[in-house]
């Protein structure tokens, strides 16, 4: 039978276009997010940003700007890792969580009742330049302390980046707590560190083992790691600091290395701010969150798990304007409360980091925002940065209807 062509063709044709006219739009959609951050790599504020914006399922926009190596002048790739600092605490938290769902811990049960340095506590009741008064804490503190910030731990000083988890536990011990477990929200980064040394003692193995067999490898997060290999290290973001003075960013190093190489693979796997990860990465964790702790139709954490792991823990205790702590995660309670939130509905979840990387999640949505820098010293906070705003308004102008 003989078909004419031409008519066959010009459907074809019609069908093109129709489908170009279809993606394009969706291309277009985002285009004001890398023009957004690309303007603070024009003035020196940053040297480069990667930006993602996913939902459930699939993401829906991922860009580069700027370079990752001001040196070398390496343009900066959407697969280009970064140190994630801060937001290495709600992945921690989550392998908390796996050992609550194996029935293996709680997150009420004292911290003593693994880590047996943590007796007999003490508590500052009084500083002065010339004396402390310390009396005894009412209580342990509890993995939920911890989790949420209300323990009472400050940091410690490290001397030594080969230092084990086991060897920070006993450093941390050793200070008294800065107030009585569960009556103030003071962020401590000391005590999400010591989550991971509970983890390897209560799951028998190393915790970064731990982490890598029931978190990273069933989410596919590949380049998520405490050491970046020598082949990742080509595609690192490198951190930078603006001098006050020349007004020219200049290369810094991660004090949270504590001295050590980023390639050093004797530094511990400190869970409060150890991890690099990629953004693509990153949305893998937080789409599992959004399934309610399933991944690619596995489970991977209990959706009740999840629901207490991500909503407001810490009553009318003050923590950061308008975002009060779940365990692990920082909750967004009152978006009005700081300008770079109000594009999220109440109940967001996620972290940011110290170097400007941060994660959101609005579960009312389905969205996940991510955006990825490597600037110390963010004038506000890294939370309200002038560039976070930028990326969330941005966002929000392009899923307008």
């Amino acid at each position: 039978m003989n078909f004419p062509i031409r008519p066959i063709l010009a459907a074809v044709a019609a069908f093109v276009c129709f489908v170009g006219a279809r993606s394009a739009p969706i291309q277009d959609k985002f285009a004001g997010v890398p023009q957004a951050l690309q303007a603070f790599v024009d003035h020196g504020e940053i040297s480069g940003a990667v930006a993602l914006v996913a939902d459930r399922d699939r993401v829906l926009h991922l860009s580069a700007v700027g370079v990752s190596d001001l040196d070398t002048g390496r343009t900066m790739e959407t697969g280009d890792i970064f140190w994630i600092a801060s937001m290495s605490k709600p992945i921690t938290s989550v392998c908390v969580g796996l050992l609550v769902d194996d029935g293996k811990l709680g997150f009420d049960d004292p911290v003593e009742k693994y880590l047996p340095e943590f007796r007999n506590q003490w508590v500052v009741q009084e500083a002065t330049p010339d004396r402390r008064v310390l009396v005894k804490a009412t209580r342990p503190i509890t993995l939920r302390d911890l989790l949420t910030h209300t323990s009472g731990l400050g940091e410690y000083q490290v001397t030594d980046p080969h230092w084990t988890l086991a060897n920070m536990s006993m450093a941390l011990a050793r200070e008294p707590l800065r107030f009585q477990p569960g009556s103030r929200w003071a962020y401590s980064t000391a005590g999400i560190d010591l989550l991971g040394r509970v983890v390897e003692v209560v799951s028998g193995m190393p915790f970064a083992d731990f982490m890598q067999k029931r978190l990273l490898d069933p989410l596919g997060m590949r380049d998520t790691t405490w050491w970046i290999s020598p082949e990742q290290d080509q595609r690192r973001a490198h951190t930078y600091v603006l001098n006050a003075q020349s007004r020219r960013l200049e290369e810094t190093t991660i004090h949270y290395m504590y001295g050590g190489a980023v390639t050093d693979r004797a530094r511990p796997p400190l869970g409060g701010a150890g991890l690099f990860s990629t953004a693509a990465d990153l949305a893998k964790f937080y789409q599992m969150m959004l399934h309610g702790g399933e991944s690619a139709g596995r489970r991977i954490l209990r959706s009740d798990t999840v629901a207490e792991m991500t909503r407001k823990q810490t009553g009318d205790l003050k923590a950061r304007p308008g975002m009060p702590w779940g365990l692990g995660f920082c909750v967004v309670e009152d978006p009005e409360q700081m300008e770079a939130n109000r594009t999220l509905s109440p109940g967001s979840f996620g972290h940011g980091g110290a170097f400007g990387t941060q994660s959101w999640t609005d579960p009312t949505r389905g969205l996940i925002y991510i955006m990825m820098i490597e600037r110390d010293k963010i004038p506000n906070t890294p939370d309200d940065s002038a560039m976070r705003r930028a990326y969330q308004k941005a966002v929000e102008t392009a899923l307008a209807p």
